[in-house]
């Protein structure tokens, strides 16, 4: 009996006291270019793709006519542009100091057709401790869904997005 309670006082004592000292002091790498906690990258994302997926709109208020979409271009050129990059432009200095990098849309290897209410929810909400800010008390409802109608078709846009 003697080893269970020893084994509990430490399970529900000691060990949360030694993480705590470990945020308190400063241990926790919180820089960019600092390493990767254990679990960060899953925790975060699972949290992160399980909220949206509760949350997303399954449909689009605005449908992805031309129009919207070359208004979403607009708005994508002026709000986004700098962490996520455009057609054939590189990364640019702000994308490449932030953790986790934001995707650049326009590279080959993400040119995915992302769900449009994903996007929308990102775009109105952001995601917290990435440097996605939300937009919704900058944008209109429809320059929110614009813009995420504009990434989510990124792969197949007409001409007078481009």
């Amino acid at each position: 009996m003697k080893p269970f309670f020893i084994g509990m006082v430490i399970g529900w004592i000691v060990l949360p006291v030694i993480g705590f000292l470990y945020l308190r002091f400063g241990y926790v790498p919180v820089a960019v270019n600092g390493p990767v906690i254990p679990f960060e990258e899953l925790l975060a994302g699972s949290a992160i793709q399980a909220k949206i997926a509760r949350e997303a709109p399954t449909k689009a208020a605005f449908p992805a006519s031309e129009e919207n979409l070359v208004a979403g271009a607009k708005i994508y050129r002026e709000q986004c542009v700098e962490c996520h990059g455009q057609p054939g432009g590189t990364p640019s200095v702000i994308s490449k100091g932030m953790y986790p990098p934001p995707p650049q849309f326009f590279e080959r290897k993400v040119m995915g057709n992302d769900p449009v209410g994903q996007n929308y929810w990102i775009v109105a909400n952001g995601i917290r401790l990435t440097g996605m800010p939300g937009y919704r008390q900058s944008l209109t409802e429809q320059q929110l869904w614009q813009v995420s109608q504009f990434v989510s078709n990124r792969g197949n846009l007409p001409d007078s997005a481009k």
